[in-house]
């Protein structure tokens, strides 16, 4: 550790993402990424954008996005938060909403970023253990806290909870904030967006990067009541003024506005992610319902850890998380139907060998 760090740094566990390789060729089913590309409209948007205009500062309140979030999902501008990815929504939560005395509460697998923002920010938790099926049962949160946050689906499972179940927890846990991180909400699942308008404790958030191809962009939003919003507005606005660029307020809204390529690339991707929960089965792999664009799976004869340098070694890349409870899970990402060809014939071999 360097003499010049500072106390909060030396005490930091820094998040660790996904690998993004260097070496060619590689089928990369590690980091949810999506294997299609973007709307050509955002393609066409971001070539226009690319002009003499960059050398000005990009609008600080992206209202542009704001207005075209804000159509998508039928509530009000000032309803909406927009942020470099959803990680700095998240972070801008973390700081602004769910700091307080008393604990903040998370499942104890889930997002791995959550803990990280606790270190940093110095923030109490304590994570609730999914159930024995690796559910988020909420009524364990029935207790009291400083916040509850959840990811719907849940990461790295892909669990889905019902809106029920999210609606009867808000009308009881009536204290604090509750943040639904809906990552990958549009693989499987029905957002808990419409839920702001009567329940003002209610933040949800989402992502460009995986359902809508905008990775590479990094553009992210939260919804949620006013006061909520002007949270985030004056945690960003002490933090950072401009976290979007124009090329990338310009790629969003002209995503948020292609309805009919994001319905066709989120329904490929359900489709072959029932292809491939089918395939893995059938090689004698446990996996869980997933609603997110990855599966989790476990085979019964084999370590994870093997499988996955196995796999490596055959060019595929998948996530391996070293933790309690999920040590012996391999988190896959839904790729394009060739990718999970070449995934089927891979396992093949190994199990065979």
């Amino acid at each position: 550790m360097s003499r010049f760090w500072s106390e909060t740094v030396r005490g930091l566990t820094p998040y660790v993402p996904g690998e993004q390789p260097k070496v060619p060729d590689l089928i990369k089913l590690n980091t949810n990424e999506n294997p299609y590309g973007p709307s050509p409209g955002v393609l066409a948007t971001l070539r226009a954008e690319a002009a003499e205009t960059l050398r000005l500062y990009p609008d600080p309140n992206a209202d542009r996005l704001k207005a075209a979030v804000a159509e998508y999902y039928r509530v009000r501008p000032n309803q909406v938060f927009a942020a470099n990815g959803s990680d700095e929504a998240l972070a801008h939560a973390f700081l602004g909403l769910l700091k307080h005395p008393k604990p903040l509460l998370f499942p104890d697998v889930t997002y791995s970023f959550y803990p990280v923002y606790c270190g940093l920010y110095g923030i109490e938790y304590e994570t609730v253990p999914l159930t024995g099926d690796f559910e988020i049962d909420l009524d364990d949160y029935l207790r009291p806290n400083g916040g509850v946050i959840f990811a719907n689906p849940n990461a790295p499972t892909g669990r889905l909870l019902s809106l029920d179940a999210i609606e009867a927890f808000l009308a009881q846990n009536t204290d604090s904030v509750v943040v639904v991180d809906e990552a990958y909400i549009d693989f499987g699942g029905e957002t808990a967006i419409p839920l702001v308008e009567r329940f003002p404790n209610l933040l949800v958030i989402q992502t460009l990067s995986k359902s809508r191809s905008l990775a590479g962009l990094r553009v992210g939003f939260a919804v949620g009541h006013t006061e909520l919003i002007e949270a985030l507005e004056r945690v960003k606005n002490s933090f950072n003024s401009y976290p979007l660029g124009r090329l990338s307020i310009a790629g969003a809204v002209a995503a948020m506005e292609d309805r009919e390529h994001f319905d066709e690339t989120r329904k490929a991707v359900i489709r072959t992610r029932e292809v491939m929960t089918a395939s893995l089965q059938h090689l004698g792999f446990t996996v869980l319902p997933s609603a997110a664009n990855f599966v989790f799976a476990r085979h019964p004869e084999w370590n994870a850890a093997t499988l996955a340098a196995r796999l490596r070694e055959k060019k595929i890349l998948v996530r391996h998380f070293k933790l309690p409870r999920i040590d012996q899970f391999l988190r896959i990402s839904v790729g394009s139907n060739d990718a999970a060809l070449r995934l089927h014939q891979a396992l093949s071999e190994i199990l065979d060998q």
